[in-house]
């Protein structure tokens, strides 16, 4: 081939190289509507870009790699709707051809392949995924009652035990009960004027030492709170047994058999109770004061999948002298008080008791309530409401909670305390402020 030859044969391998490259910018005013934009096909490399004859040409520019043309991706608006038509970006997809000039070597006044094949499209941002239409967040229980009907599916505790006898007539009052090898005697208190349909909450009501089921009714006011806030409180004397020193089953020194018994009570009264009237058993409860909360600490670790919350009063666990914690089956409700610092009685330092109590609760994820007054080991200070018995805070708590809330979740979650409770009262261990004012004497009965 002569040097003329030469020459024609490098500017015509130059124009080739501009002519593909106008087929790559064609190519990339084309970029696809595809709502994802399609992948540019990623321009070729230039050619090896050889030397003209005389090696004086320089190398043509190497043609760009396409980018992957994903297309702006169009981020996701709120609701995470893919980006709107997710239309490929600028440059959609690498034009064919986006390699650079074929041989671009700049012959003699050769122009070098520009090689603008397939700046390909500015690679899509991938649409963000957007919100969701917002987090669900945590569910809401806003309002919730005893009153408030269960939602289908939801938690539902078993019936009673069966009773092994043939249930006496329950009256206000004081009745008996054969439970066990012996009659046991308690206080049935309900509402003086039940409505025909009208299904009630139940309250086991444990008293503390040197006590009896009347004290309990008096001092809690307990007739005047169920006609106001409509429950049935159901009250057992202590066993008079020897091995009970302390009232009820819960020191160490207590034999296995006396805790059966007292469990076995429960079992028939709460039985005997639901056959007589119409019951709402996804409100039950078991309220003790000082030996009875003791009391309450073991019914619970024993019988939680019958109870809906639980009230421990100058309580708790694991201190000398009382049985070792029972991890509960259930989480359920607990509110937890104490008269602070100076809650002694006999050996037992309540507030140690408390402290342990809410240690296990939380640890296992029960919602509880703790509230800490400054009166020591006595009747713990309730103000009442106008027109409202003096405790009525303290039984809301219970209606407040029906047995189908889900573990560790509770209306006052979203809805705050109840302003019938105290102000020394918050939610977990350890954010309650303990109240401060004049106080009854302390009242250790021992």
């Amino acid at each position: 081939m002569t040097r003329v030859e030469m020459r024609a044969w490098g500017r015509g391998r130059a124009l080739w190289g501009v002519a593909y490259g106008l087929l790559g910018l064609a190519a990339v005013s084309c970029g696809g509507d595809s709502a994802s934009g399609s992948e540019g096909v990623a321009g070729s490399a230039g050619a090896g870009a050889s030397a003209g004859n005389s090696g004086a040409g320089a190398a043509g520019t190497s043609g760009a790699t396409g980018g992957s043309g994903g297309g702006l991706g169009g981020n996701a608006g709120v609701g995470g709707n893919a980006g709107v038509g997710g239309n490929a970006g600028v440059s959609g997809a690498a034009g064919v051809g986006a390699s650079a000039g074929a041989g671009a070597t700049a012959g003699n006044g050769g122009v070098a392949g520009s090689s603008t094949g397939g700046a390909g499209g500015s690679g899509g941002l991938a649409g963000a995924g957007g919100t969701s239409g917002g987090s669900a967040g945590s569910p809401s229980f806003s309002g919730v009652s005893c009153a408030t009907p269960a939602p289908p599916g939801a938690a539902a505790p078993p019936p009673p035990k069966t009773y092994s006898g043939t249930c006496p007539t329950l009256v206000s009052g004081r009745n008996t009960i054969s439970s066990g090898v012996k009659d046991r005697e308690f206080l049935l208190i309900f509402p003086e004027d039940i409505q025909p349909g009208e299904q009630l909450p139940v309250a086991f009501l444990w008293h503390w030492l040197n006590a009896s089921a009347n004290s309990f009714a008096t001092k809690g006011e307990v007739q005047a709170a169920a006609n106001q806030q409509r429950f049935i409180a159901v009250i057992p004397e202590a066993d008079d047994n020897a091995l009970n020193v302390f009232t009820w089953p819960y020191t160490v020194a207590t034999p296995d058999a006396a805790i059966q018994t007292e469990l076995g009570l429960f079992d028939d009264l709460l039985s005997c109770v639901s056959q007589e009237f119409d019951t709402n058993l996804s409100c039950v409860s078991s309220i003790g004061v000082s030996a009875g909360a003791l009391w309450t600490v073991v019914l619970t670790g024993n019988r939680s999948e019958y109870l809906s919350s639980a009230i421990v009063l100058s309580g708790g666990t694991d201190v000398p002298q009382v049985k070792s914690y029972v991890k509960p089956a259930r989480k359920l409700p607990e509110l937890v008080l104490w008269g602070g610092s100076s809650d002694m009685c006999v050996t037992i330092n309540f507030q140690t008791a408390s402290h342990n109590l809410e240690q296990h609760l939380g640890d296992d994820g029960h919602f509880m309530l703790e509230c800490v007054h400054n009166c020591a080991h006595t009747e713990p200070p309730f103000d009442p409401p106008a027109g409202g018995s003096k405790y009525t805070g303290l039984w809301q708590f219970w209606l407040d909670h029906p047995y189908w809330l889900p573990a560790g979740q509770s209306p006052y979650l979203s809805d705050g305390i109840p302003a019938a409770t105290p102000e020394w009262c918050a939610i977990g261990a350890g954010n309650a402020t303990q109240r401060t004012g004049m106080c009854e004497p302390a009242s250790c009965p021992f």
